[in-house]
């Protein structure tokens, strides 16, 4: 087995999510958005008008991003690659409550697009009734930088429209991060309504691993 393969290893556990590589300072967990996936953002090259990314029918194209429900890393951060050509792949943000085993965490990574630059806010719910919102920054994925700093997943060489593939305009996926700052045990997130963002994973991370019988 090699170092990749290892360190994307699942464990399976009693707390309804994916651990992966528990054997470091972080313990990441990752959220099944498949029971809120509402758009299909990604098309094969020979059905690109199944794509409805944006109003114009764009979408990521299949064939230059990761296999379909694989394990992938972005800057040192797991997620689980959405299932693709099988429905929906993403969530188009419309304010989905996403329920989470409860626990303590530091930060809510995702993997995401916007048809434009979008900000727009996160709910962090907690299971003493507290609500934090925190900011969700996105790029635009047609072909621009960073304007958030947030961390390139992948860039594709084309992008597909409704009745062709356009080679040389890229069609940006990004890693972003959203802080989770109370010392509390959160128990989901509310999503933005703004459907100008779609998410295609997420990730939930501690970074710091508590030892047996000590809180948090």
């Amino acid at each position: 087995m090699s170092s990749y393969e290892q360190f994307l290893r699942e464990i399976p556990t009693s707390r309804g999510v994916i651990v992966i590589d528990t054997s470091v300072a972080s313990a990441y967990y990752a959220v099944d958005l498949a029971p809120y996936s509402n758009n299909v953002g990604i098309s094969a090259a020979g059905h690109t008008s199944r794509g409805a990314f944006n109003v114009w029918g764009n979408s990521f194209p299949a064939e230059h991003l990761p296999e379909s429900g694989a394990p992938v890393s972005v800057g040192g951060v797991p997620f689980r690659f959405p299932r693709v050509g099988v429905g929906d792949d993403n969530v188009r943000c419309d304010g989905q409550f996403v329920a989470v085993e409860e626990g303590r965490f530091d930060w809510l990574h995702l993997l995401t697009a916007s048809e434009r630059r979008a900000e727009d806010v996160v709910e962090m719910h907690f299971a003493d009734g507290s609500v934090d919102p925190e900011w969700l920054r996105v790029s635009d994925f047609w072909a621009a930088p960073a304007w958030f700093g947030e961390t390139t997943a992948f860039a594709t060489p084309v992008m597909h429209y409704p009745h062709h593939v356009q080679r040389g305009v890229s069609a940006m996926l990004w890693s972003q991060r959203v802080p989770v700052t109370r010392r509390a045990d959160l128990s989901g997130f509310r999503l933005p309504r703004n459907a100008a963002v779609h998410v295609f994973a997420a990730t939930l991370q501690q970074t710091a691993v508590p030892e047996a019988g000590h809180d948090q």
